[in-house]
């Protein structure tokens, strides 16, 4: 078996290996999460994630090369996400795969966390966590809105190595907006899921938040603001008001919800008009959103729109490996000296060789 590439995705708190072909078919995508690990303290702690990479990477790998029915023998290469993320995170994949490509005579290819994330929508096959999304003729040029706990940003996807920023967040990601919403209203952590939930079963429009509107051009997001407007209301207001039996804490998370929807689909509709695009891939943890996915459907009639199956939106190896298979020698060789970035730029990270110059 040829043009196995193995994927190696520890940028977070999901330890995650994966087999593809070089047609982007995952044909396994171990994923360890660490979300029960993280969860009493609100958030991820980047030192026991960190560790617990360390204990979970063997068993994935062995695990990824298992489940694919495949043996180290019959991959070709290895692509590893050496950026951005957690630098105690990322040095656990890097420096597994430097190991793995030095004993096994294998090329290693360095990723860019989130230009795999725009790559995600071309992963397909049964371990990939569905068929059948991507719409007949999706294909690039296209833009990506990559939205998640860490990333907020607007792409222009020219082609895989060749992708360029044009909208980003100046404060929270969207993603983190939600979390820090959650720990308000006394939901627990992650708290994405956890208001999706109660947003089903609240008033949108009770309360009114502001939608930012930055004047610094361009496609920038803001979401700063709308967590302190939500947390001066639950302050003003008292935490009994927003207590889990009224009906007050399911209309806040509904409107709080709509408004950041609201937000990254206007922005979408602005870079759309203004790039003359028709096809729009929404990627990264906060695409699994449920009300996101009904509002774009409704708003971007006529929009070749995609969303991957949750199990590509979160981080996972498969897409890192996919990118890495379709970039080949492209994405530059990782060399025994390469380190981790843990702010790579997504120009850098992607401009064809310029993991070989690094």
């Amino acid at each position: 078996m040829n043009g196995l590439t193995l994927g190696i995705e520890t940028s977070c708190d999901e330890t995650a290996c994966a087999v593809v072909t070089r047609e982007s078919e995952a044909l396994s995508n171990a994923i360890a999460s660490q979300v029960e690990l993280h969860a009493s303290y609100g958030g991820v702690v980047p030192e026991l994630a960190s560790r617990a990479h360390l204990a979970n990477m063997i068993p994935i790998y062995e695990a990824a090369l298992r489940d694919a029915g495949v043996a180290i023998g019959d991959i070709s290469a290895i692509a590893v996400t050496r950026g951005p993320g957690l630098v105690g995170s990322l040095l656990v994949g890097l420096e597994t795969a430097k190991s793995l490509g030095y004993v096994h005579h294998l090329p290693v290819r360095g990723i860019h966390h989130v230009a795999a994330h725009v790559y995600s929508p071309f992963v397909h096959g049964r371990a990939a966590g569905g068929e059948g999304f991507l719409p007949a003729g999706f294909d690039f040029p296209y833009l990506a809105l990559a939205v998640s706990g860490g990333h907020t940003s607007l792409i222009v996807a020219e082609a895989p190595d060749r992708l360029r920023t044009i909208g980003r967040t100046v404060d929270d990601a969207a993603g983190e907006a939600y979390d820090k919403v959650a720990r308000l209203l006394g939901l627990g952590y992650p708290g994405g899921p956890l208001i999706d939930r109660l947003a089903a079963e609240g008033d949108s429009t009770r309360y009114a938040f502001t939608r930012a509107r930055l004047k610094t051009g361009g496609f920038n997001f803001s979401f700063s603001g709308l967590k302190t407007a939500i947390a001066r209301l639950v302050e003003r207001e008292g935490s009994i008001v927003f207590a889990p039996e009224r009906p007050e804490r399911a209309d806040l998370a509904a409107s709080f919800q709509a408004a950041v929807i609201d937000s990254l689909l206007t922005n979408c509709e602005r870079a759309l008009e203004s790039t003359g695009f028709s096809r729009l891939a929404v990627v990264g943890g906060v695409a699994c959103n449920r009300g996101l996915r009904c509002a774009a459907a409704e708003r971007l009639r006529g929009v070749s729109l995609v969303f991957p199956p949750p199990l590509l939106c979160t981080d996972n190896a498969a897409m890192v490996a996919a990118l890495g298979a379709a970039l080949g020698e492209r994405a530059g060789r990782v060399e025994l000296s390469t380190n981790v970035d843990t702010n790579l730029s997504l120009e850098q990270g992607t401009e064809s060789g310029a993991m070989q110059r690094a």
